[in-house]
């Protein structure tokens, strides 16, 4: 019974995953879900206090217990909103238009994504910030936009390949 759900959906998303913009898409989605579990950057604070920014805001890295200063829900809605956007164009790979409008929508909520974080990293009230460390983590926003932009250009090419058949029809 499993195996033969796996091979309908096997058979049904094919050629869906033999395509390169399809590939893009899913790296770029794994990459907004890293965020879930990694911090974003390392505040020390002017009284030495360490802090980290994740997901969930910023919180004090204590060895006793983690204390949150600073919600950074909006943060986690652009997350969510992003990653919804790259799956949704994922599936969305026999309407090529729809799939490239909503790439660039994505494209936009990634960059006001990195907008928010350095927003939050630098204007936090409630930390003294005497030191930032930046994460690697940071940049998968970023790595996320290039993939998707990426995504476009080849769904672009694919848009172009089905319209030069249909006008030599």
């Amino acid at each position: 019974m499993i195996l033969n759900i796996f091979n309908f959906a096997a058979n049904k998303y094919q050629d869906m995953i033999q395509r390169i913009q399809t590939l893009y898409l899913i790296v770029a989605a794994l990459l907004l879900a890293a965020l879930f579990f990694v911090p974003f950057a390392e505040l020390t604070g002017k009284d030495g206090a360490h802090y980290l920014f994740n997901i969930s805001g910023i919180i004090v890295n204590s060895s006793d217990s983690s204390t949150s200063l600073d919600n950074a829900w909006p943060v986690l809605v652009l997350v969510c909103l992003s990653l919804i956007m790259v799956v949704i164009s994922i599936f969305l790979f026999k309407n090529r238009i729809t799939q490239i409008r909503i790439s660039y929508i994505s494209i936009s909520l990634l960059f006001g994504l990195k907008a928010l974080m350095y927003y939050y990293t630098w204007s936090s009230n409630n930390v003294p910030i005497g030191g930032l460390h930046s994460k690697i983590y940071a940049a998968l926003p970023l790595i996320a936009a290039i993939l998707v932009f990426l995504a476009i250009r080849n769904i672009r090419k694919d848009e172009n390949l089905v319209k030069s058949i249909d006008r030599i029809r």
